[in-house]
């Protein structure tokens, strides 16, 4: 006796938000990211998704802003000294990389960085420059110095871990998120030694000039829109 096929599931079709779509993709990471397998994962057709994203490049980088604005940098309070706030921020960095493979070119490339993305990282810079009494083109210099830096050792020399779902379910993905005052050990562990004192040093050369620092040319129209002008 054959079996007759099940009726097709009744109801409303899957909604689709960009929520959505950057949940399934950072659950899938971005190096393994394809239209086909957001969709499968929304319960969608990839045509279905096309409505929403113009295709892979659009959907990376809608993945990669929704990592990025959902991470937690420490906060720039004056309660730690400033050495040891860039350290548990160069951390912070190394966490977020190693969470989501294949970010680098979004922290790095000016031409990737989505608006909103500098948007959070000009306040944040903005608030660096208001706690600890400096001027927003320091800060700024300060900032991006480290950040730079760290990106790029991160994204060559840490390990894969797994995707971004095996270790959200395991429980590491949010252990990676370092918090403000925190030793920075946890986001540094994967990173050698050499390359940890070189980021130290780095650090302590970057505070010994900053008096040195009185404008800031990278972007340009992202300063004087800071700055006022």
């Amino acid at each position: 006796m054959s079996l007759s096929p099940s009726p097709p599931a009744r109801g409303r079709p899957a909604t689709i938000t960009r929520d959505r779509i950057a949940d399934a993709g950072i659950a899938i990471g971005l190096n393994d990211l394809t239209v086909v397998g957001v969709a499968a994962r929304l319960g969608v057709s990839h045509m279905g998704l096309y409505k929403h994203v113009r295709g892979l490049a659009d959907l990376r980088s809608l993945v990669a802003e929704a990592a990025f604005l959902r991470w937690e940098f420490p906060r720039p309070g004056p309660e730690v000294p400033l050495a040891s706030w860039l350290w548990d921020f160069a951390t912070s960095i190394w966490g977020l990389v190693e969470a989501h493979p294949g970010i680098a070119p979004w922290l790095l490339r000016g031409d990737m960085i989505t608006r909103e993305m500098t948007e959070k990282i000009v306040a944040h810079q903005q608030e660096l420059a208001g706690t600890r009494g400096l001027s927003f083109a320091q800060a700024r210099w300060l900032m991006l110095t480290i950040a730079f830096h760290c990106v790029a050792v991160a994204d060559t020399v840490l390990p894969a871990r797994g995707s971004p779902a095996e270790r959200l379910q395991s429980g590491r993905l949010q252990s990676d998120r370092l918090q403000p005052g925190s030793s920075g050990a946890e986001g540094a562990e994967g990173i050698d030694p050499e390359h940890r004192d070189g980021i130290r040093a780095l650090i302590t050369g970057a505070l010994a000039i900053l008096g040195e620092i009185t404008s800031v040319s990278y972007p340009s129209e992202v300063t004087d829109q800071a700055e006022g002008r």
